[in-house]
């Protein structure tokens, strides 16, 4: 068993969370993926005037050997900037030519830059992951990454934000636009800011970042068209629940030709239609795929704990590809009896 030495660039909620969920699961962590960890430094905009790239560069240099062994890990946490999408992509960079393995819930990343950071990522031989990107910690990209050998994406359709689905919902019951957004605002799930999820920019960024990995594109969240939601929307939710329909902001991606065309707009769907029935906070994405068809993943609740599980998760994906896993005493029973020989990164040392 390893010691996987963390370095934080960003100690917001998200990412006390996760420490505090690290602490909670130690001990399964380390029975049933070898995998232990120490928090080595913390970067946040109050720590010091340090740039935050050098401060990434000089913890890789300081902790060289957990480097050179695979065991030092870059947590970035920071928040979206929907411009551009830094200054996390340039963190991601540093952590990487650093020789950390990277992992993130920062959308931007994945949505600006995630061929290239692949690309460097793969030349150094380091993970760069981020399953809390989308949809929290419901397993979205290593669903597909993990489970769907041989099987191609073409397109997907979903609802990826959860204060425009609540505000949609709410409005359609009489509900003000102003009333129902104070209501995700008090919760901490909207900004207080909301411009970014009501005028669509996170759903954008969130589909750019989906059509990226899964459909294999390179585009960002400006290439997204993006309509949003405001208070006018509200008679268009009640007309459309009058006429048997549901008005959802949905998110969708699919192949034209050699292009990827993605876009995020209000959409008045049939009652039977899945994603109609997605109501409240909850959310849902749909892949279309050229052997399985069509199926769907659908969260039905999302918060911090989720998120943070997300990096928990990314974590142990990235331990894996270092530290064998040990057999478990039961397995190594059943392979005695049998006399099946264990695969080499399940014997036990």
């Amino acid at each position: 068993m390893q010691t996987f030495e963390l370095i934080l660039v960003g100690h917001g909620h998200v990412a006390r969370r996760f420490v505090s969920l690290l602490q909670e699961q130690r001990a399964r962590l380390a029975r049933m993926h070898a995998l232990r960890t120490r928090v080595t430094a913390i970067k946040t905009r109050h720590t010091s005037d340090q740039p935050t790239v050098e401060f990434i560069r000089e913890a890789c240099s300081r902790h060289a050997e957990a480097a050179r062994e695979g065991r030092l890990v870059v947590v970035e946490t920071t928040t979206l900037d929907v411009e551009s999408g830094e200054p996390a992509t340039s963190h991601v960079r540093a952590a990487l030519r650093g020789g950390a393995h990277v992992i993130t819930a920062n959308k931007g990343p994945v949505a600006f830059a995630y061929r290239s950071l692949t690309r460097e990522a793969n030349r150094v031989g380091r993970r760069f992951l981020f399953e809390g990107a989308v949809m929290d910690g419901i397993p979205i990209f290593n669903l597909v990454r993990e489970t769907l050998p041989a099987v191609s994406v073409a397109g997907f359709r979903g609802i990826v934000n959860s204060t425009t689905n609540y505000i949609l919902t709410a409005m359609e019951q009489g509900q003000p636009f102003d009333a129902a957004l104070r209501e995700m605002q008090a919760k901490g799930i909207a900004e207080a800011d909301a411009a970014l999820d009501v005028d669509g920019w996170d759903a954008a960024a969130k589909a750019a970042a989906l059509a990226n990995v899964l459909l294999g594109a390179d585009i960002s969240p400006h290439d997204v068209e993006r309509r949003g939601i405001s208070a006018q929307t509200g008679r268009a939710a009640i007309a459309a629940r009058a006429a048997g329909r549901r008005l959802k902001l949905i998110a969708r991606a699919e192949r034209d030709g050699r292009r990827i065309v993605a876009r995020v707009s209000p959409e008045a769907i049939p009652a039977d239609d899945l994603l109609a029935g997605v109501a409240g906070q909850q959310n849902a994405l749909i892949l279309s795929t050229d052997l399985i068809e069509e199926f769907a993943i659908v969260q039905r609740g999302g918060g911090l704990t989720q998120t943070a599980y997300a990096l928990l998760s990314d974590l142990a994906t990235v331990a894996r590809g270092v530290t064998p896993v040990p057999a478990t005493r039961r397995a190594l029973r059943q392979a005695h009896r049998r006399r099946i020989p264990l695969p080499r990164d399940r014997r036990s040392r």
